[in-house]
């Protein structure tokens, strides 16, 4: 008969081997936002180059300083890739102030991309596809850590 007192308990993971969660690991990162043209769809310029596809979901932080506070917090699909800096959601920002950009201020506009590998939508439309396994949503986080 086994020994019960001898059993070895995986869970949960001490606080030691749960390292933290490097951000410079996972893509797409965040980027800082330099302009944004406003419209029926709005188009956003990062300063540096961004890793965004079209399909994938990302939200706006804009603080105080910037203009377009209407646009703060909200989030969008993008829907085209301009070029590798400035691409266009499918978010409407009629109506919104015009963006300032200041560099002066520390908190900085900027883009965060929204999900990770195993969840968030497949489309617009908030359908997932049909069938079983699905390897990863597009634009979702990746853990590209060389560790």
């Amino acid at each position: 008969m086994a020994n019960p007192f001898n059993t070895v308990v995986s869970y949960p993971i001490p606080a030691y081997q749960n390292l933290p969660i490097e951000p410079q690991f996972f893509q797409p990162s965040r980027f800082v936002i330099s302009a944004i043209a406003l419209g029926q769809t709005t188009t956003i310029t990062t300063s540096t180059a961004n890793n965004y596809v079209i399909g994938q979901q990302i939200r706006l932080v804009i603080p105080n300083g910037f203009g377009c506070g209407q646009l703060n917090g909200q989030t969008g699909i993008v829907i085209g890739i301009i070029s590798p800096t400035q691409l266009t959601i499918n978010l409407s920002s009629m109506g919104a102030d015009p963006f300032v950009n200041n560099t002066q201020l520390k908190n900085q506009p900027q883009t965060i991309a929204i999900g990770d590998i195993n969840t968030g939508i497949i489309n617009s439309n908030g359908e997932t596809l049909p069938f079983g396994f699905v390897p990863g949503i597009p634009g979702s986080f990746e853990n590209i850590s060389p560790l």
